[in-house]
């Protein structure tokens, strides 16, 4: 099973070139689910959307509930931002979950029941608030989505799947407390690997990467995106996305790949 994470920078930049350089990007990787953050729907139009038809996907997409933000980073003001996912397999049930932010409002995780032909796979992608200096904001959110990654993890399912761009490094509390095998979980039980500890020694894992012209100079380069998966699955990690595409790069993030070898 082929997972993929990835935040799609929203409308910024050449984002009309962009979003062409990400079907690319997407088209080669033949994934068979797809976490995405910053999202935009326009003028009648979804790029989750877009991309799942040009795909052939399945696709659900749930808006960020915050009116004034994104139009006030850009001046865009018809246009929303939202978490997405594409699944080669149909979607059977959906729910979102707002996550605590005392400044940004509207993020949240989005959960996909996925029908695939072994089991059904609880599926999740989510976007934690950016600020450098808010990790504690984080830890927070962190504790609510264990919270609904365990109120829909059940017996005769696959294990979780989390991804998301999570804005922070893998050594931060909010990362070891989501994960719950280095401190206690943040929900009773729930344990999530983050399937870059599979990766072979010396893979590139950066996905904040400075050597992208759409990262702000001096910005130290970092993992921020994930995969997670409960106990069980194997993995096998790797970057895509990461250099342009033609002349342009696809994202200001690289996306992260995991091929999960299902449980026995």
């Amino acid at each position: 099973m082929r997972v993929v994470t990835w935040n799609l920078w929203w409308r910024f930049g050449p984002w009309q070139q962009r979003r062409r350089a990400i079907l690319s990007v997407l088209a080669e990787l033949r994934p068979d689910v797809v976490g995405l953050q910053e999202v935009w729907a326009a003028d009648g139009e979804n790029l989750a959307g877009w991309l799942a038809g040009e795909l052939g996907l399945h696709w659900m997409w749930e808006h960020t509930r915050h009116p004034r933000y994104w139009p006030e980073r850009t001046g865009e003001h018809d246009a929303d931002s939202g978490n997405a996912v594409l699944s080669r397999w149909p979607i059977s049930d959906r729910a979102t979950k707002a996550l605590p932010s005392p400044r940004h409002a509207g993020r949240l995780a989005v959960y996909a029941r996925l029908d695939t032909p072994g089991r059904p796979l609880p599926f999740f992608t989510t976007h934690l608030t950016s600020a450098a200096h808010a990790s504690a904001v984080r830890r927070e959110q962190v504790r609510t989505l264990a919270a609904f990654v365990a109120e829909r993890t059940w017996r005769g399912a696959y294990p979780p799947v989390l991804t998301g761009d999570f804005n922070a490094w893998p050594d931060s509390d909010e990362i070891r407390l989501l994960g719950g095998y280095r401190t206690e979980p943040a929900a009773p039980g729930l344990v999530l690997l983050d399937a870059w500890e599979f990766a072979a020694p010396g893979t590139p894992a950066v996905t904040w990467d400075p050597r992208n012209p759409y990262v702000p100079d001096n910005s130290p380069g970092a993992r921020i995106d994930y995969v997670f998966a409960g106990p069980g699955w194997g993995c096998s990690p790797w970057r895509a996305g990461d250099g342009p595409v033609g002349e342009v790069w696809p994202s200001d993030h690289a996306a992260v790949v995991a091929d999960l070898t299902p449980p026995a």
